[in-house]
């Protein structure tokens, strides 16, 4: 497969193709949804685009838990078909589809029972391997095991002596999911799709009742595109209900968002060799093993303030702190907090005023011809989603089109990468960066690290570590601008990188460097490449701002005191 820029050039090129001729699918959406749909309509040979109002996984898709999984807590709500579906997904990742990008990862699930906890809880994760086998992809993953208390504390040893009884050890997976969904985009555009980000759908086009295109805003150049296609798929998830508004439909069902917070701490906070599932009076609580951190997760309320920047209060904070804590020997402080991000999930409306009991699974529906709806669901599925979605649509078209085949379809940068991941210590020496250096890009781009290196050769000053943010090298803040579609500082510090959540000073320190290398990419004069360093600085204090607020309202209301850029 041949491999896909998403450079200025590109974008550029991809909405001026956009509007010439007529697409047989476009995808309004550049989330893993939407990105998914763009993969699957692209491989079965139909025209298709795919436009993103701000920037790739910018809303929920870079938010979540990073985790790839069942749904462990789904068994014990007998949704076995969510389960089973769900699994065989993390199966197809982990083993042929990603390889690259999604990882095993352990849970530890301490046991306060004697008996009939163990029993209850070991049956259900017995039920998730021996599910996980059936799908047909089960054996990339460790089978779960029985712990003792000694032996479960030698595992981890930051946890209080006295709040387990022993415990299970089970496995799922991990991905970094902002990355994950421009791999997805480079993969659909490698394949023919056309895409562009920072391009807002402003308004539906129609003949009668049949909607038959988009007028689509381009963000940054200011100029404005009808693109016409045979089916739309509107896949955007918690603005589902705004974009039906803009054809007057409301739609035949409702999508409600439910925030989730995250905290980010350094590893050293925290003993432990496995990530830990800890039980809520709601929910559950993950401690999750993330390179040199831990992200501690979720929450679950119900959210109705500004999608676009949803805002985490003190409150939020302190809850994930204080339970976190209930488990362990030295407690966490707001001191050890590197990071902190909120997303919404989108869930179907349904009966329960709990968001935590909404459905997870997905809808496709068809409400007006022309245009294909599709919400709901988990990260984890986004693929059967997709599938469902471009299946709907074709209904519609007027000539046979192929079945889905994304199931043997691997991403970007999965092809040779265990060759490659074999050969680290080779690469290593020839480009003259430590070997550990290549794992990381390995494990970040998989054999287009090779494209990274490539960088580095060109210009060996873009083989040293990126200021004050260690873990990156320059040359992927380059590549970032030139090859994978980042239109501002604030995309890369977020999205291709983590710098914002996995430093103290959140990106702040890293933004000057970070920018001055992006601004030869994007054709950034002086003034330009100022004001992206100022309005992340305000970003961040804004959002450091909104922490400190006691309740959703006033930390909504503080977030919003950073606006989103506006190009010069």
């Amino acid at each position: 497969m041949r491999t896909a820029k998403l450079g200025p050039a590109e974008r550029a090129a991809a909405l001026a193709r956009m509007a010439e001729t007529e697409l047989d699918i476009l995808v309004v959406g550049g989330g893993v949804v939407g990105a998914g749909t763009a993969l699957d309509s692209a491989t079965r040979g139909l025209a298709t685009g795919i436009v993103e109002a701000r920037d790739w996984a910018s809303g929920t898709s870079s938010r979540s838990s990073k985790l790839i999984h069942g749904g462990l807590r789904y068994l014990e709500m007998l949704d076995f078909a969510l389960v089973r579906e769900a699994l065989k997904e993390r199966g197809l990742l982990t083993q042929r589809l990603a390889p690259h990008l999604v990882k095993p990862v352990p849970f530890l699930y301490p046991l306060q029972h004697r008996g009939w906890e163990r029993l209850y809880a070991g049956s259900g994760v017995a039920l998730y391997d021996a599910m996980a086998l059936t799908s047909g992809h089960g054996r990339g993953l460790p089978h779960h095991r029985h712990l003792s208390r000694r032996h479960a504390l030698r595992i981890a040893p930051g946890l209080k002596k006295d709040a387990l009884v022993g415990a299970l050890q089970y496995y799922d997976a991990q991905m970094d999911d902002a990355r994950y969904v421009a791999t997805l985009v480079r993969t659909a555009v490698a394949y023919g799709a056309q895409a562009a980000n920072r391009a807002r759908v402003v308004g539906f086009l129609r003949e009668g009742e049949r909607v038959v295109g988009a007028r689509v805003q381009d963000v940054e150049g200011g100029g404005e595109y009808e693109v016409r296609a045979r089916q739309i798929v509107n896949a955007t998830g918690v603005w589902t209900d705004d974009t039906q508004a803009l054809i007057g439909e409301r739609g035949q069902f409702h999508v409600r968002a439910s925030k989730g917070i995250h905290l980010v701490v350094p590893k050293d906070r925290i003993h432990s060799t496995s990530g830990l599932i800890l039980r809520t009076e709601k929910s559950v609580l993950f401690v999750i093993p993330w390179g040199r951190h831990w992200i501690i997760g979720t929450t679950d309320t119900d959210w109705d303030l500004d999608k676009a920047h949803p805002a985490a209060s003190s409150a939020d904070i302190d809850y994930l702190l204080e339970h976190v804590n209930s488990v362990l020997a030295v407690p966490l402080t707001r001191d050890d907090v590197e990071g902190v991000y909120a997303g919404l999930r989108p869930l179907l409306a349904g009966e329960s005023e709990a968001t935590s009991k909404l459905s997870r699974e997905h809808t496709v529906a068809h409400p007006v011809p022309g245009l294909v709806v599709v919400a709901g669901g988990k990260y984890t599925t986004y693929r059967v989603m997709a599938k469902d979605a471009v299946d709907e649509a074709v209904h519609a078209l007027d000539h046979r089109v192929a079945e889905c085949c994304t199931e043997e379809i691997p991403l970007a940068g999965a092809e040779g990468y265990h060759a490659l991941w074999n050969a680290r210590a080779r690469i290593a020496a020839r480009a003259g960066i430590h070997v550990a250096r290549i794992e990381h890009l390995l494990n970040r781009y998989g054999s287009l690290a090779e494209e990274v290196l490539q960088l580095v050769a060109d210009d060996p000053s873009l083989g040293e570590p990126l200021a004050h943010a260690e873990d990156y090298l320059r040359a992927e803040v380059v590549y970032a601008a030139s090859h994978e579609g980042a239109r501002h500082l604030d995309d890369v510090l977020t999205r291709r990188t983590r710098i914002s959540i996995e430093t103290f000073d959140r990106g702040a320190r890293s933004a000057r460097e970070a920018a001055e290398l992006m601004a030869p990419v994007l054709g950034w004069e002086k003034e330009h490449t100022e004001k992206e360093i100022e309005h992340y600085e305000k970003r961040v204090e804004a959002e450091r701002e909104s922490q400190r607020q006691p309740d959703d309202l006033t930390a909504d209301a503080a977030r919003l005191g950073a606006p989103d850029i506006v190009p010069l």
